[in-house]
């Protein structure tokens, strides 16, 4: 009797999905796990004509779950950043046998709840959005027994499959271009909403700050809503109070930017003469404001693809090691500096 691709993957401790993969020839799978698993099926007198038959067949092998986490929603939400990141995802699992359901996690859900279903409906794997997560909220994902990858955050005493933004990188890049443009101290539009990317992104600009011989304590710092209508009226109330802004300042994304920069505007700032901005996102937003934002650009589908691939490869390989996968930033020169 010969051996079905249940008992192959039985024998060699590899899921289904991964023998599937293998045995039909599709990307997913490693050149070294391919050729174990073919010499396997031949060894063990599997019968390939079934995968002539199954040829016809639907090649849907199971649900993979992309879960948006929203924990106050001040950050994520349906803008283009997400949009862009969600439709990597998908790209990335064009090539795979698997559905994509996406869905809305609320940070006062009964998260445990809700993932114990997601376990019990046979989900192979996650790709879990944490960009408003602390280490806290993340705490029921690291009980999970299906393969997870971490998309736009990391956690320094948890490690766990992730895929980011070098924050750090692309805030010291703004930065430092403010300061060798200007030549002058920056200020910092800081987010009043604490995310793991604005911290990583204030270390960045304190890094420029330094490594261009100026004090960290002498910068001016704005706490601002990350939002464009709540930076706009933050940024006009500190200039109703009388606040002298700085001559350029970085801000931690684009929808600060922008908003502040119509608050100067109003009070008859000229923008980049008077008071020069940087952002960060790269969004659609930074193009067709006036003048147009010099930013930092992030590939979002690029981490959205990246996250996909990577939860493909320990679905179907089940490789036990952790990687944290970085992805690198570009600046982008504009008119507002």
């Amino acid at each position: 009797m010969s051996m079905t691709a249940k008992e192959l993957a039985k024998l060699l401790n590899l899921s289904e999905a991964a023998i599937s993969m293998a045995l039909h020839n599709k990307p997913g799978v490693s050149t070294r796990t391919r050729k174990k698993v073919l010499e396997a099926a031949k060894e063990n007198g599997y019968d390939f004509s079934r995968i002539e038959e199954s040829s016809t067949q639907s090649s849907y092998e199971g649900t993979v779950h992309f879960i948006i986490y929203k924990k106050s929603g001040a950050v994520v939400g349906d803008t283009p950043f997400f949009s862009q990141l969600s439709e990597g995802v998908g790209l990335g699992l064009k090539e795979f046998p698997y559905h994509l359901n996406v869905s809305y996690l609320y940070g006062e859900d009964r998260v445990e709840n809700q993932l114990s279903d997601l376990v019990r409906s046979g989900t192979k794997g996650i790709l879990l959005l944490g960009t408003e997560m602390s280490e806290h909220d993340f705490k029921p994902f690291t009980k999970l027994p299906i393969p997870l990858v971490v998309l736009d955050t990391s956690f320094e005493n948890i490690s766990t499959n992730c895929v980011l933004i070098d924050n750090v990188q692309g805030a010291f890049f703004a930065t430092d271009y403010l300061i060798k443009k200007c030549k002058a101290q920056p200020g910092y539009l800081q987010s009043s909403y604490p995310i793991t990317n604005f911290l990583e992104r204030s270390d960045g600009f304190y890094k420029a700050v330094r490594q261009n011989g100026m004090s960290s304590s002498k910068t001016l710092v704005h706490r601002l809503t990350p939002s464009m209508e709540g930076a706009y009226a933050d940024m006009t109330t500190l200039l109703e109070q009388g606040e002298v802004p700085a001559r350029c300042y970085f801000a931690d994304n684009d929808f600060i930017a922008a908003g502040a920069m119509k608050a100067f505007r109003d009070f008859g700032y000229r923008i980049p003469q008077d008071v020069a901005i940087a952002g960060f996102d790269n969004l659609p937003i930074s193009t067709i404001i006036e003048p147009p934002l010099t930013t930092i650009h992030v590939p979002k589908q690029s981490i959205g693809m990246l996250a996909a691939r990577r939860l493909v490869e320990l679905i179907a390989d089940k490789i036990p090691d952790p990687v944290k996968i970085q992805v690198g930033t570009t600046l982008i020169p504009r008119k507002s500096v």
